[in-house]
């Protein structure tokens, strides 16, 4: 049992590290290309969407390994799999004080209401997801790690 939840954590960590990397190096920049009004209304509704879903999977990410961390103490690589979840703690931390509330703003923009510097709040969002994504990595470089 402990070795399916193993491989499942695993693999719900690593999707979300996958969809995180696509938004911060292949998606904002597809964005950003985009003519006129297109890219900000792009990032507003990608807002709306992944800021609808990604809350649970970065929770249900770190309350799977919570349950790896209990289930395994006594196995080797509980440590790896402890600081992997000190690691999903601190991107939780991080996106509800750092990037959740640029992303509420973001999500309800239109051409005819988004502030004078909306082009700034994004790129300080964009920057502090590069941090974000790099901590997620190594935490899922840990739980890979713990399972050999």
């Amino acid at each position: 049992m402990l070795n399916a939840l193993e491989v499942v954590t695993t693999v719900v960590v690593g999707l979300m590290v996958g969809v995180e990397f696509s938004v911060a190096f292949i998606m904002n920049r597809i964005l950003d290309a985009l003519p006129e009004d297109s890219g900000q209304l792009g990032h507003a509704h990608g807002g709306r969407m992944l800021g609808a879903l990604m809350p649970f999977w970065y929770v249900g990410s770190l309350v799977l390994v919570v349950i790896w961390v209990v289930a395994g103490w006594h196995h080797d690589g509980a440590g790896l799999v402890a600081t992997a979840g000190a690691l999903l703690i601190v991107s939780v931390i991080m996106s509800i004080l750092l990037l959740v509330p640029i992303n509420n703003r973001n999500k309800t923009w239109t051409p005819d209401n988004r502030p004078a510097d909306w082009k700034q709040q994004l790129h300080r969002w964009g920057r502090y997801h590069y941090v974000r994504v790099a901590v997620i990595i190594a935490a899922f470089t840990l739980l890979v790690a713990a399972l050999a």
